[in-house]
């Protein structure tokens, strides 16, 4: 749902569900589809709100105008452009002033069309139409109501018997007594319920009552997307069902966060980036390569400093790798419920040692018995790399290792004592049923066992992008 922060910034104005909730920064990053509840300009398309206008800025990762005014018709601008345009000409300026005489006896030419060739129309495999028709045929719009109110967004259909994979936020207003309809590509609109959620990983799958032979998307590979390759998005941006929207992927691998009203994030990953659209109503959409293979689940956008009052950002859309996303949404079906990764470790933004010359995630605690620990890892240790990946801050740790999968054997290359070290972390595994929120760094001991990462606060501080709003 959008009650974004995605375009883009699931305002989160993250990359900030409006969809739903703004982003810190996945500054403001905006959801593509958030719940009612949040500011239009954050999180979604709200019904209460105006139409989604200057704050196209995810989130929160998150205000609005007046609809734009008609187009007002300007007959003399035009005539002026006409005899320029004859003038401009050389030989041909009569042509331009016998274009005005209105005396010609002869009957005006009457217009014709031209088809365009077999190579412009042509929907073949590797082309964006034939991407778009593909999707099309997968893409489901979700309409949340709540006690907050109402919000939409969007979904993929994974099986011909109708569950349907969208973001977290997006789903997040329905609360308790809360409707979930979800329009199919053919029009016929349903009620569905919530099969599970991962808030973690931004993800949820519902399932849509008494449909069959549904057609499934297809999902590809995020390991096999290349920066610069051509990518599409499919939505309902403000209620605008089966929008198409084109791009390219900018990056494989950026830590998003996106976050809420309250500036404190609610969900943090691995993304692509893309300079595809994405806009409150995407959220939950897929975004797919030319063969219509879907590579991404679509969640947020950044706006820059819009939300702030400055510099709008576009063309900085995020999205939730499928590899991730398959994992998840076969847990969510399976059992209703998913697993994340877990290190044991705490740490905050604000956490490492200024006096550092270091670039990495300091370890301000370590779960006794956790993975961290039994690996050597010790308090005020720096994590410079995952998996071979480079480290810049804490959040950067976590959406490493929330990619990882649960259980599994990855080196961390860690400063430790002056010196660096590799050593072989066996992740824990625990059962994704919290959003990752960002309390103020005083508050860290006290929340330090309610870390994604069995130890503290995430960040403990601002987002590292200032902001986000969802798409």
């Amino acid at each position: 749902m959008d009650q974004t922060p995605h375009g883009q910034n699931d305002d989160p104005s993250v990359a900030r569900d409006r969809d739903t909730a703004p982003t810190t920064g996945f500054g403001a990053y905006r959801d593509a589809g958030h719940g009612s509840h949040e500011p239009l300009g954050h999180y979604g398309s709200h019904h209460a709100a105006p139409p989604y206008g200057h704050d196209a800025g995810y989130t929160p990762y998150p205000g609005q105008s007046a609809a734009p005014a008609p187009l007002r018709r300007r007959t003399a601008p035009i005539v002026v452009a006409v005899v320029a345009a004859g003038l401009l000409g050389g030989g041909l300026g009569a042509g331009g002033v016998a274009l005005l005489d209105h005396d010609s006896s002869s009957s005006p030419t009457a217009l014709t069309a031209q088809p365009a060739s077999a190579t412009v129309t042509s929907a073949s495999p590797g082309s964006i139409p034939y991407a778009a028709q593909v999707a099309s045929k997968s893409t489901a719009d979700l309409t949340v109501t709540g006690q907050s109110g109402e919000a939409v967004g969007s979904g993929i259909i994974l099986t011909r018997d109708g569950y349907v994979l969208t973001n977290n936020h997006v789903v997040s207003g329905a609360g308790d007594g809360g409707r979930i309809q979800v329009t199919l590509p053919d029009g016929s609109t349903h009620a569905a319920t919530v099969r599970g959620v991962a808030p973690s990983y931004d993800l949820a799958v519902v399932k849509v009552d008494g449909v069959s032979n549904l057609t499934p998307a297809v999902l590809g590979q995020s390991s096999a997307v290349q920066v610069g390759q051509q990518v599409v998005a499919v939505g309902s941006p403000e209620n605008l069902s089966n929008t198409v929207t084109s791009g390219i992927v900018s990056n494989l691998s950026r830590t998003v966060t996106a976050s809420d009203d309250s500036g404190q994030s609610v969900a943090v990953y691995n993304g692509l980036q893309t300079d595809t659209p994405i806009n409150p109503g995407n959220s939950g959409g897929p975004l797919v390569n030319l063969q219509g293979q879907v590579v991404g689940v679509n969640s947020a956008v950044d706006t820059g400093q819009a939300s702030q009052g400055g510099v709008q950002a576009f063309g900085l859309g995020f999205a939730i790798p499928v590899d991730t996303a398959r994992r998840v949404a076969d847990q969510l079906m399976q059992d209703g419920s998913a697993t994340k990764p877990i290190l044991g470790v705490s740490g905050s933004l604000s956490g490492s040692d200024s006096s550092s010359t270091v670039t990495g995630a300091q370890v301000t605690g370590v779960t006794e018995g956790g993975a961290a620990a039994k690996a050597g890892i010790v308090r005020g240790d720096v994590i410079t790399k995952v998996n071979g990946v480079p480290i810049g801050n804490y959040a950067d740790l976590m959406a490493q290792i929330l990619k990882q999968q649960p259980g599994q054997s990855i080196p961390l290359t860690v400063q430790s004592g002056g010196s660096s070290k590799t050593v072989t972390v066996a992740l824990g595994t625990a059962k994704d049923t919290a959003r990752t929120t960002v309390p103020a760094r005083e508050q860290q001991q006290q929340q330090e066992q309610q870390s994604p990462f069995g130890g503290g606060t995430p960040f403990g501080g601002d987002s590292p992008f200032g902001g986000l709003p969802f798409g």
